[in-house]
């Protein structure tokens, strides 16, 4: 960045509080609300105010000279990043996820405002250590860690990338109907749908489903350039098959999935079903390990 005034980019999205009065219109309706259902608003306001302590501190972080922006969640398929923008991601690491696709190499800093509410996988970083953390970075001192991001590429050109993993199936996780191939394995199944998942995803949904079935395949570490694929529940008939149920893709080796599914075929991403794109019958998707890889700022 030597030469060019850095531009600090601040990611947030609404917290509780805010989603309440945004549904609810005033704070005793929110109140009533809450409370029908035996709980409290005064310990969503209690998160609420830690948050917005956490926001001052950020925004008190970053050096006066330099350029800032601040977006929501919902703002981040319309904004344009520049290539040397430092990404300031203030929340729960489901948000660096979210962030994630929409970047090419720019580096992310995650801060955890609530560390009593969030893991910090991802937002490992108290808001207090932010000032030290810019500057590092911009000054190129900052300790990267590289995490495997995962694409699915569709055979009418559309792709999806996402950081925990991607769902192959149907849009009401029924019965979906696919051939599945890898490498001179191939076969057609009749599933729940199936995930492949990175290494981050893999203390999530694929831990969960690899838990559930004792599976003894290896889980893929959080840097880890290799993938890990699970059929949901595969029916075998006289049809389908279950033999290739789950397994490791490693780097260079993809998953070749056919839909035969009529309508309601889905690929969605870190469990945002609302941007998916359709997989109908005869639609081939690709997936692998993407080029593409997000570079946080470790703690």
């Amino acid at each position: 960045m030597a030469g060019t005034t850095p531009r600090v980019i601040l990611v947030t999205r609404p917290t509780d509080l805010e989603a309440l009065l945004a549904r609810h219109g005033t704070r005793d309706q929110a109140r009533f609300f809450l409370e029908s259902r035996g709980q409290r608003i005064e310990d969503v306001e209690r998160h609420h105010s830690l948050f917005l302590a956490a926001l001052q501190t950020v925004l008190q972080g970053i050096p006066a000279r330099w350029r800032r922006a601040r977006i929501d969640r919902s703002d981040l398929a319309g904004f344009v990043f520049e290539p040397e923008d430092l990404i300031l991601v203030l929340g729960q690491d489901g948000l660096v996820a979210n962030v994630s696709k929409y970047l090419e190499g720019q580096l992310v800093l995650g801060v955890n405002p609530d560390p009593e509410r969030f893991e910090g996988v991802l937002v490992p970083h108290p808001a207090a250590a932010c000032a030290d953390l810019l500057v590092g970075a911009a000054e190129g001192r900052a300790r990267v860690e590289e995490r495997t991001m995962v694409e699915a590429d569709l055979d009418d050109g559309q792709r999806l990338l996402a950081l925990n993993e991607l769902f192959v199936g149907h849009r009401s996780h029924q019965s979906a109907r696919y051939r599945i191939r890898m490498e001179s394995r191939e076969e057609r199944h009749s599933s729940s749908g199936l995930i492949v998942a990175t290494g981050t995803g893999s203390t999530g949904w694929a831990k969960s489903i690899h838990q559930e079935r004792h599976a003894a395949l290896k889980l893929p570490g959080p840097s880890a350039p290799s993938l890990a694929f699970f059929v949901r529940e595969a029916w075998p008939s006289r049809w389908t098959q279950a033999g290739l149920t789950e397994g490791s893709l490693e780097p260079g080796v993809a998953l070749e999935i056919t839909s035969e599914m009529n309508e309601d075929g889905v690929v969605f991403g870190d469990g945002i079903e609302a941007d998916r794109l359709e997989f109908t019958w005869g639609m081939t998707v690709v997936v692998r390990a993407a080029d593409r890889r997000l570079r946080l700022i470790a703690a």
